[in-house]
C-alpha cells in the first residue's frame, strides 16, 4: 500500500463533512491500509480519510504501546459519552508543528461499521477515547482547534494561512 500526503488545514475540503458509506468495498480496504501506513509513518494515533483527500467517513485509531492494534472504523458515531472530561495534547498532520490541550469526554461508546460491513460497538476510556473523538471531528469537517476559544482557534487559523 502507500503513505499518502496529508492536506493542509487551509484546504477547503478539510472543513467539509465526509460522505457516509453503506458497505465496505475493496477500495475502502485499500484506503484504510493507506491510512494505517500514513499514520505509522508520522507516527500518529489516528487518521481520518478526509485528511488524505478521501471524502469518506473512514477512520483508523491505534494507541496501543506496541502498535498493531488498529481499529478501522466507517461511519463512527458516538452513542454515549461521560460527563467527566480528560485532557490530552492533540495535533494534526494537517497543521504541522501545532498542538493544544483539548478536553473531551473521558469515556465514550462508539458505533461503527467494521471491515466486514458489520456494526460494532466499542466502549473506550481515556487515551483510547480521545483519538476516536478527534477523528470523528475530522469526519465532520472540524479540526482539534475548533474545540478551543474563538481567540485561540483564530490563532491556529492564522498560522495555517501563513503556511500556505
Amino acid at each position: 500500500m502507500a503513505v499518502r500526503q496529508c492536506i493542509p488545514c487551509s484546504d477547503p475540503s478539510d472543513s467539509q463533512k465526509a460522505a457516509s458509506v453503506s458497505e465496505i468495498t475493496a477500495d475502502m480496504g485499500t484506503i484504510w491500509q493507506d491510512m494505517v501506513d500514513t499514520m505509522e509513518d508520522m507516527p500518529s494515533v489516528g487518521l481520518a480519510a478526509p485528511q488524505i483527500r478521501e471524502m469518506l467517513r473512514l477512520a483508523v485509531v491505534d494507541v496501543s504501546a506496541a502498535r498493531g492494534q488498529v481499529i478501522p472504523m466507517a461511519n463512527p458515531e458516538s452513542l454515549q459519552s461521560s460527563k467527566n472530561l480528560c485532557a490530552f495534547f492533540e495535533a494534526s498532520p494537517n497543521l504541522q508543528g501545532q498542538s493544544a490541550k483539548i478536553r473531551r469526554p473521558a469515556t465514550i461508546s462508539v458505533q461503527f461499521l467494521n471491515v466486514d460491513s458489520i456494526f460494532e460497538q466499542s466502549d473506550s476510556r481515556s487515551l483510547w477515547s480521545n483519538p476516536s473523538q478527534h477523528q470523528a471531528n475530522h469526519l465532520n469537517g472540524k479540526m482539534f482547534f475548533d474545540n478551543l476559544s474563538k481567540m485561540r482557534s483564530n490563532m491556529f487559523l492564522q498560522k495555517a494561512r501563513t503556511e500556505k
